[in-house]
This record gives structure tokens, sequence and C-alpha cells, in this order.
């Protein structure tokens, strides 16, 4: 494949996805829905006109990061403070809930194994797959509806980036107790250490831009700066922390959310992430799946893969919710909202491909699971909220 042939893969993905996202909106489903479904029909198990590259991927991942950093930049505060508690159990329930059943799922499917045996932690990597949330779907289509603000939407952005701190721990004490080395206690300390840097640079970058602010405000070396520290924040959490780079971008909108020019930040994000960065990150899921290798024992897996998957997020976090005093109709939002898969989901199961706790004919219901999941989580949503008003809280 030649060195310009992106630029044609670019044209086909930005006009589908459009196109297939105002069709999504016509028919009343968010327009994320449609973009999904337009990179499945040009990808490689339909027309084959796309294929997945690196560098699509790269550009999907840097249009993940700016979602997360405009979710966190029109984050409140004093909401997300407010919710904290309450998303750390509605994280820990979306956890645990999904563990259990992913494990059970594939002691079901391949006989019950002692613990400590290569076949019980494989059982154990499936449920740690179901654990990862990827809140950037539900960020999109909140944002579409104009919730994503609300006690809800703040509710279930603090829970999914908790969420998928746990998530990776889980898998590394898994990959740990697998490999019999100590790196277990090393992720914990890790994590602490990132937030504990994230405080201090916080800190100092919101006097900075406060600066900013003052002296030069509605000028475009704001968002060049906030982008930096967006993409800086990022690079130290993945590679430096061993944290998701998603969680770095979010914190740093979180830094900046509070300045006079947050909006304005917002305003100029936006427009290179729907321009060509959101799309391509939508359209990629459905370009990385490839069905032509189905049979009927693995499709009989990944039907009762996905279906465990999205109910037991559903019940983990709706439960907690629930017993949290959210209404009957808002918790079944927070479930609804955290069923999601994405990226990390992705992540997940390529470390699980390289140290050995997956066979590679899995995938297909991993990608299966996002497709699905990435789909019905906007159109559920969409639903539920024109059914059910979001109920205002003290």
């Amino acid at each position: 494949m030649d060195k310009y042939s992106i630029f044609r893969d670019l044209a086909v993905i930005l006009v589908t996805a459009k196109c297939f996202g105002l069709l999504a909106r016509r028919c009343k489903a968010p327009q994320v829905a449609g973009e999904i479904v337009a990179g499945l029909l040009i990808g490689p198990s339909v027309l084959g006109l796309v294929q997945s590259s690196d560098f699509m991927a790269e550009l999907a991942e840097i249009g993940v990061i700016l979602l997360m950093f405009s979710a966190g930049l029109t984050t409140e505060l004093k909401k997300l403070i407010k919710t904290g508690p309450v998303a750390f159990l509605i994280a820990c329930s979306g956890v645990a809930v999904p563990l259990a059943g992913g494990t059970f799922l594939y002691m079901g499917f391949y006989g019950a194994s002692a613990v400590g045996t290569d076949e019980f932690y494989r059982a154990v990597f499936i449920g740690c797959i179901m654990t990862a949330t990827s809140v950037s779907i539900t960020v999109e289509a909140l944002r579409e509806m104009g919730h994503l603000q609300g006690t809800v939407g703040t509710a279930l952005l603090s829970a999914a980036i908790i969420d998928d701190v746990i998530g990776i721990i889980v898998l590394t004490f898994v990959i740990g107790f697998k490999s019999d080395s100590a790196q277990s206690g090393q992720v914990i300390i890790q994590t602490v250490l990132f937030f504990l840097f994230a405080i201090v640079v916080g800190l100092i970058s919101y006097r900075f831009f406060k600066f900013l602010d003052d002296r030069y405000p509605h000028t475009q070396r704001i968002p060049i700066f906030g982008l930096a520290l967006c993409f800086g924040l990022s690079y130290i959490a993945e590679v430096h922390f061993g944290i998701a780079d998603i969680t770095g971008a979010f914190v740093a909108g979180i830094i900046l959310c509070s300045i006079k020019d947050s909006d304005y930040i917002a305003k100029k994000m936006d427009v290179s992430s729907s321009m060509i960065f959101g799309p391509v990150f939508f359209a990629s899921i459905g370009l990385k799946t490839d069905i032509s290798d189905l049979n009927v024992n693995i499709l009989l897996f990944s039907l009762a893969f996905i279906l465990v998957a999205l109910v037991t997020k559903i019940i983990g976090c709706g439960l907690i919710g629930k017993i949290c005093r959210f209404s009957t109709s808002d918790s079944l939002k927070i479930g609804v909202g955290m069923m999601t898969r994405g990226e990390v989901a992705l992540i997940v199961a390529q470390k699980g491909l390289a140290v050995g706790l997956m066979e590679p004919v899995y995938f297909t219901a991993v990608i299966l699971l996002i497709i699905v999941s990435s789909i019905a989580t906007p159109v559920l949503l969409k639903l539920l909220y024109s059914r059910y008003p979001e109920k205002e809280y003290a």
C-alpha cells in the first residue's frame, strides 16, 4: 500500500461516516451509531474499501484522547466531587460483577479448573475483558442529547475513569499471578503516584492557565497550551505510570474545567474532533471487525459473551446507583451508559494475547462486543432519556 492511499481512505471514511451519521440522526438514533456502522460497511467484513492500519489506529487514538479531554473540560467540578463516592461504588461493582460473570461463562463453556491452573487464569482473563468500560461513546451520545453535564452524566464519567483504573489493577494482578511475578503491588503504587503527580501538575497548570486567562483571554495560545497539557498527561500516564492515556486526557480536562476560557478551549477542540478525529475513531471500531473466520462454537460463545458482558454491567452499576438513591430510570441509565466497550477492551485483549492468556480466535468475541455495545448504548440512552427525563438531585 503506497503512502498516499491514506488520503483516499480518509476521504472514504469521512464521507461515509457523515452520511451514515446523518442517516442515524434522521432515524432518531445518535450520530455515533451511524459512524460505527459506516466503519463496518467499508471495512474488511463487507465492502473492503478501507483496511485498518497503524496510521488509522493512531488517528483513532487521537480521536478518543480529544473526546476525553473535551469531556473533562465540560465537567462541572463541584458535581464531580459531589458524585465521587457514589462513582467509586458504581465503578467497584461495575468491575466485580462482570469479572465474576466472565469467569463463570468461560468455565461454563469449557469446564471449571482448579485455582492456579492456566485454564483458571484464562477464565479470569475473560472476566477482565468484561470489566473494561469505554465511556467515549457514551460521552458523545450524552453530549449530543445535552445531558453530559447532568448528575447522571457526571456520575457516569467519574465511575468510568475509576472503573478503568480498577480494571487495569485487576488485569495486572492476573498477569502477575500467571507469570509468578511481583508486579501487582507496583501497579497500585504507580496508580497512587500518578494521581499525586496529577494533583501537583494540576495546581501548577491551573495557576499558569488562570494567568493566561486573565492576561490574554480568548487567544489561540490558551487552547494550544491546553492541548499540549492533554497530550503530555496522556503520554505520562500511559508510559511512566502504566495508566490508560484516556485517564490522563480526562485529568487534563478536569484541571482546566474551572478556568473562564474552558468553554472556549472546548469549542476549539470540538472543531478538530468533529471534523476528522472523532469520525475516524468511531469508524475504526467497524474497520477492525472481520467475521469471516467465525464457526458455530465461537459464534455461540461470542453471543453468550456479549449478553453476559452487557447484562453484568447494567446489573453491577445500576444496582449500586439504585442503592445510592438514584431513581430507577436514572439507575438504568447509569448501567446502560457503563456497558460500552472500546479501546480499553481491545488493549486488555491484546495484553492477554501477548502473555498467552487468550487464544487469537476469541478476539472475534471482543470485537463483536465492542460493535454491539457501541451501537446499542447510545440508542438505548436516547430511548431512556426521551421516555424518562433525568430527575433533579439536591
